[in-house]
């Protein structure tokens, strides 16, 4: 299979994976044959990239950190619990909250268990470019980034519940802002800005007095868009004053909010969201935590087409674990003249980099 936009998929192209709304429902199914409706449907619900088959790579097999029926089903999961704790108009009745984290608590070590028994790297992709609905497949995704991250940092499992737990609830705080404003496609006025940055207290103010919760997991909602250098919010704190914790989940949040759809802009490829935290390791991100996330997560997808610093060209074909960046390569291309397919290890092949991505057909 191959990784491609859908602004240059062509017309009869076999769809190679599933395509799923927010709420676990196929909008296209797998070998489905792509028409020109379809395209432009999958265009206009914001899905940028789409896995495809194709006979030179047809034995190349994307394979996400959760099954898709595991996937839906945790997805489901926090969709109901949310939507229970907003059924409290005000987000006062700390009884529904303490209800929801015993449920969610028992996801988590599910969770934990999941990535403890697959030790491959964390890969999100086909799930992240799937059409969703903001709160409930980000609060997942954040909580599995955040999980891989404290594995490779070797946080013990108490300490991970805790951290899932937080990463799970960081964006609780949403829930009292207007759909309209979380939703809204162009720029923010002042007061909407205003608006989202208070999901920040929102969510610890919430959190804090749910006495079946760790204070730490209201903390990880209040800071995870602190950044070290100070230039953060909701308090502008900086260094040892954010928690560890917070320092994790703001690097998870980070990465999964610019390689997911957004009504107002497209999504990046994972290679893209690795820049943003390279830039900002140091200054805005914790190093050692931007480093535990590029070793636990696949940077260059399975299926995506990639150059490399010596002119060949192929298709990532596998992993190396612990090596996000370090990918096996089915090399397809040489300075631009078709070459028989071989595999490249990147693992090996220690002076060759990729310098460039490429998803058009």
């Amino acid at each position: 299979m191959r990784l491609v936009t859908t602004t240059s998929v062509e017309v009869d192209t076999i769809l190679a994976r599933a395509i799923y709304n927010e709420t676990g429902q196929i909008l296209l199914n797998e070998g489905v044959v792509l028409k020109e409706g379809m395209i432009q449907r999958l265009q206009a619900l914001g899905i940028s990239y789409i896995f495809i088959k194709d006979n030179q790579t047809e034995d190349i097999q994307y394979k996400s950190t959760l099954s898709d029926p595991v996937r839906r089903e945790a997805i489901q999961t926090i969709n109901s619990i949310f939507l229970e704790i907003q059924k409290d108009a005000n987000l006062t009745n700390s009884f529904v909250v303490e209800k929801a984290s015993r449920r969610l608590s028992e996801l988590i070590r599910f969770l934990m268990a999941e990535l403890a028994e697959d030790k491959e790297l964390i890969n999100l992709l086909s799930d992240a470019f799937s059409y969703d609905n903001y709160i409930f497949t980000h609060s997942l995704n954040v909580t599995l980034y955040s999980l891989a991250i404290g594995m490779e940092l070797k946080l013990s499992p108490k300490e991970l519940e805790t951290l899932g737990l937080g990463a799970i609830f960081h964006d609780i705080g949403k829930l009292k802002v207007p759909l309209d404003v979380l939703l809204k496609p162009g720029r923010l006025t002042e007061e909407e800005y205003i608006a989202i940055k208070e999901h920040a207290e929102a969510g610890f103010q919430i959190l804090r007095k749910v006495q079946t919760i760790p204070l730490l997991v209201a903390h990880c909602a209040y800071q995870h868009h602190e950044r070290i250098n100070g230039s953060g919010y909701p308090r502008g704190i900086s260094g040892k004053d954010i928690h560890y914790f917070g320092k994790i989940i703001a690097v998870a949040d980070v990465f999964d909010a610019v390689t997911s759809n957004r009504v107002y802009r497209k999504a990046m490829l994972p290679h893209e969201g690795l820049e943003i935290l390279y830039a900002g390791s140091g200054t805005l991100f914790e190093k050692q935590v931007v480093e535990a996330f590029r070793y636990a997560v696949a940077i260059y997808p399975v299926g995506i087409t990639v150059e490399l610093s010596d002119g060949r060209k192929g298709i990532v074909s596998g992993q190396n674990t612990g090596l996000g960046d370090r990918p096996i390569i089915r090399i397809m291309e040489h300075d631009g003249e078709q070459v028989e397919p071989y595999e490249l290890d990147l693992k090996i092949e220690l002076n060759i980099v990729v310098t460039a991505c490429d998803t058009t057909f």
